[in-house]
């Protein structure tokens, strides 16, 4: 964990990946972020696999370097308690239902009627303004609407979802880079601002950059860039594996068609021009695929580090726990206490030479609250008085079993 952040208090009322991840990068950059959950907690802390402490992965690679208070919103000391926090903090980031929201009086209106300097976030799956803002949305919703889904269409296959929460997470990142932002502006005007990350739009941005392609000058030409969409480029197969490689410059080119014996291709009068080389990437891509089945994986790849022709071998997910680079820069390995932890998914960004200190674990469910509502000037009875009448919730000794 760094020091960028410090001072700067994050209240976070979000559950599973999308928000908790966009509080977690704040977190890792040193600001302190209050996780707000609900008394049974966020439920990604009850996903499989759990750890034998009974820790969810999900969980713990998506929370470390929070705290957590577990509060009842729906009775008025629970709401009373949020706005408190809310109005000694720098930012309040929440990935709920904008209906939601309203309903729990936890509007940016309000809110920054009370805090002028509060920077009030909000990841939904929809804009504000547009006829889909009621959705509920989730990975699957927003990969089919924003296009990701459709994409192996164009290669000859069935629409499918990219096999992991792909919109959460880069959502995640466009917020955590918005309110970092908004910190830097409002150093200058003193005054807080409302976001808003809507996932829909996030990803239709992040899907079309490069396929608006031609139609970004013609209104009436299609949407999509050739090459990323040709068939046959695509991970090869090899005698005994998998291998992707990508000649992308001239000399790239030059160099592996040489290395195939396919002087004939060399000579063609496009293949000197990049403009009309890009048109007949596909061709190229296929004698790639009809060439790579001929040698072995490991005997590839010395061929492609001698050309310096950009490839890799096709790496499972358990491959990448055993990667020499990863090994080798000490990804994987452990930067908290986290009980029964033996490896991490990190903070992949480094800051050379900045100070930093081990990452706290994911917290358990309301563990700082008590710390918390006595930064608020509660005393030991009236912190009881919450917990038994159960506007404080708090997972601690026995009470683990029974959450």
């Amino acid at each position: 964990m760094l020091d960028l952040l410090k001072d700067v208090r994050v209240v976070e009322l979000t559950t599973i990946v999308l928000g908790p991840m966009a509080g977690q990068m704040l977190g890792d950059f040193g600001a302190d972020v209050v996780k707000v959950e609900a008394p049974n907690g966020d439920l990604a802390r009850y996903v499989d696999p759990r750890s034998q402490a009974g820790v969810s992965s999900m969980f713990a690679n998506n929370n470390r370097n929070k705290k957590s208070i577990a509060l009842d919103l729906k009775t008025a000391e629970g709401r009373e308690i949020l706005l408190k926090l809310i109005d000694g903090a720098d930012v309040f980031l929440h990935n709920m239902r904008l209906q939601a929201v309203e309903r729990l009086g936890l509007g940016p209106a309000e809110l920054m009627a009370r805090n002028p300097r509060l920077i009030y976030c909000s990841a939904i799956g929809f804009g504000s303004d547009g006829p889909y803002a009621a959705r509920p949305a989730y990975d699957d919703v927003i990969q089919a609407a924003s296009g990701i889904a459709s994409l192996p269409t164009y290669t000859g296959n069935d629409p499918s979802y990219v096999p992991g929460v792909i919109a959460d997470k880069i959502a995640a990142l466009y917020a955590a880079s918005a309110i970092s932002a908004a910190l830097v502006g409002r150093g200058r005007s003193g005054r807080g601002c409302e976001i808003e990350v809507p996932m829909f739009e996030v990803m239709t941005s992040f899907v079309m950059a490069e396929h608006m392609a031609a139609a970004s000058f013609d209104e009436a030409a299609p949407a999509g860039y050739q090459r990323l969409l040709n068939r046959h480029r695509r991970p090869f197969p090899t005698s005994d594996g998998w291998i992707a490689v990508l000649p992308y410059t001239e000399r790239h080119w030059r160099r592996t068609f040489e290395e195939l014996g396919r002087g004939d291709v060399l000579a063609q009068p496009w293949f000197a021009d990049a403009t009309e080389r890009s048109q007949h990437v596909g061709e190229m891509y296929e004698i790639l695929g009809q060439e790579m089945p001929k040698r072995a994986t490991d005997t590839w790849i010395a061929t492609f580090e001698r050309l310096d022709v950009p490839h890799s071998r096709v790496s499972g997910l358990d491959d990448l726990l055993g990667d020499p680079h990863l090994q080798a820069v000490g990804f994987f390995a452990p930067t908290d206490d986290l009980e029964n932890r033996v490896r991490s998914v990190p903070q992949p960004v480094r800051f050379r030479a900045q100070p930093s200190v081990p990452d706290r674990r994911a917290p358990e469910l309301g563990e700082d609250g008590p710390a918390l509502l006595a930064e608020l000037g509660f005393g030991p009875e009236a912190i009881r008085g919450l917990e038994a009448r159960g506007v404080l919730g708090r997972m601690a000794g026995s009470d683990k079993e029974e959450a």
